[in-house]
C-alpha cells in the first residue's frame, strides 16, 4: 500500500539504481509509519536548537508527506521540540558556558569566538529581530540561542522570539504541504536530487550571510 501524498512515480527512472540520497529520502519518509517518526522528529528539532548541524526541516517535509493529514501535527512537535531546545541553549550559555564553552567552539559547526563578539553587538541594537531571524531563515539558529544565554539576553523576550520564529518556519512549510500534498509529491519524486542538494546550498548561504551582516 502506497503512502498518503506518495506519488505514482516512486520508481525513478524507469527502475534504475536509487542514488544513495533518494534511498536516505525513502528510509526517513518509512518513519511516518512508525511510532518512532515523530520521536525522531522531537529529537532532531530539539538536538538542531544548541548543537547538533542538520535542521529538522528535511525530516518535517518527510513525515509530512507520508502523512499528509498530520502535517500540523508534526508542525506542532517540531515547533516544541525546537523551542526546548534553544531555552536548553540558553541555558547553557547562561550557566555553563565557562565550563563548556571550549567544546562548542572546537566541535559545533558556526560557532566560533568571533562569531559570538559580533553578535554581541547585534543584540546590542537588535534583539528580538536577532532571534528571530536566527529562528526563521537559514540562519544558525543554535548560534543565536547559546550566545543568548551568554550575553544575558532578555529570557521571555528570547522565549516568545523563538517561538514565533520556529512556529511560523515549521507551520508554513507543513501547511504548505497539507494543502498541496499531491502534487508538491509529485515533484519531489522527480526533482529530489536539485531539491537535496538546493536545500544544503541553503544552509551553507545562512553561514555566509552570518558572516556578511556581523
Amino acid at each position: 500500500m502506497k503512502r498518503e501524498g506518495e506519488s505514482q512515480g516512486a520508481e525513478v527512472g524507469g527502475g534504475k539504481k536509487k542514488s544513495w540520497v533518494r534511498r536516505l529520502y525513502d528510509w526517513v519518509l518509512g518513519w511516518a509509519e512508525k511510532p518512532s517518526g515523530p520521536s525522531a522528529l522531537a529529537a532532531l528539532s530539539f538536538a538542531e536548537a544548541s548543537f547538533f548541524p542538520i535542521p529538522p526541516d528535511p525530516l518535517l517535509m518527510a513525515l509530512c508527506l507520508g502523512a499528509i493529514k498530520k502535517s500540523l501535527r508534526f508542525a506542532a512537535i517540531a515547533t516544541v521540540a525546537s523551542v526546548v531546545g534553544g531555552i536548553g541553549g540558553y541555558l547553557i550559555g547562561a550557566g555553563a558556558w565557562q565550563a563548556l564553552g571550549g567544546f562548542f567552539f572546537e566541535y559545533v559547526p558556526g560557532v566560533t569566538p568571533e562569531r559570538f563578539q559580533d553578535i554581541q553587538a547585534f543584540y546590542d541594537r537588535w534583539d528580538f529581530l536577532a532571534i528571530f531571524m536566527a529562528g526563521f531563515t537559514p540562519f544558525p539558529y543554535k548560534v543565536f540561542t547559546l550566545s543568548a544565554g551568554v550575553f544575558s539576553i532578555n529570557f521571555p523576550v528570547f522565549v516568545l522570539a523563538s517561538v514565533l520564529s520556529r512556529g511560523l518556519r515549521f507551520y508554513a512549510e507543513a501547511g504548505l504541504l497539507y494543502w498541496k500534498g499531491p502534487s508538491i509529491s509529485r515533484f519531489i519524486d522527480k526533482y529530489f536530487n536539485l531539491l537535496a542538494w538546493l536545500f544544503v546550498a541553503l544552509i551553507i548561504a545562512g553561514f555566509l550571510a552570518l558572516e556578511f551582516l556581523l
